[in-house]
């Protein structure tokens, strides 16, 4: 009978200083100060919420104009553009609650409650949207569920195509 030799596992081999080959070990933590994380927070790209919302209002608009004159069909443009709206709507209101309302402003300072604004906010964001999708066929004569869909996608897409504008604007900044 031939047995098969046991596994060995690898052995981490160090080198200089205190770093491993394998990574096992974490560099030490270096707290900023406060002139380093005012820095920091300058050279950072400000990101601002209510761009992004006017850009998917925009691509709202853009899709819809773009159905129409593809189909011929109002129904299909009022149903892209309504897909649309099932995104900017619930975004526009997160936005104005993260950055504008009494509560927001009560929270600031506060990272905890901040934070549990913020899921409150998204929430509110999620209810909306569904809330919007149920009433479609109420609000849309003759809704087009694909052109809804495709108004839908396009508009959430933005959130990507802001995510990577940013990165690129990040990384030419330095």
């Amino acid at each position: 009978m031939h047995r098969m030799p046991e596994p060995q596992a690898p052995v981490a081999r160090q080198t200089e200083g205190d770093e491993w080959e394998d990574g096992s070990q974490e560099p030490e933590f270096k707290p900023l100060t406060r002139e380093e994380a005012h820095q920091w927070r300058s050279s950072q790209p400000e990101i601002s919420i209510w761009r992004l919302v006017a850009v998917q209002v925009l691509v709202g608009l853009a899709s819809s104009v773009l159905a129409w004159l593809f189909t011929q069909r109002m129904s299909v443009a009022w149903s892209v553009l309504y897909g649309s709206a099932a995104v900017v709507v619930p975004s526009a209101l997160m936005a104005w609650g993260l950055t504008s309302s009494a509560l927001s402003r009560l929270l600031a300072g506060f990272a905890q409650a901040a934070f549990a604004g913020f899921l409150l906010w998204e929430g509110v964001k999620i209810l909306l949207a569904v809330a919007m999708m149920w009433l479609a066929p109420n609000v849309v004569p003759g809704l087009s569920w694909l052109g809804l869909l495709a108004g839908l996608v396009v508009t959430l897409k933005v959130y990507w195509f802001g995510f990577l504008i940013q990165t690129r604007r990040s990384n030419e900044n330095g």
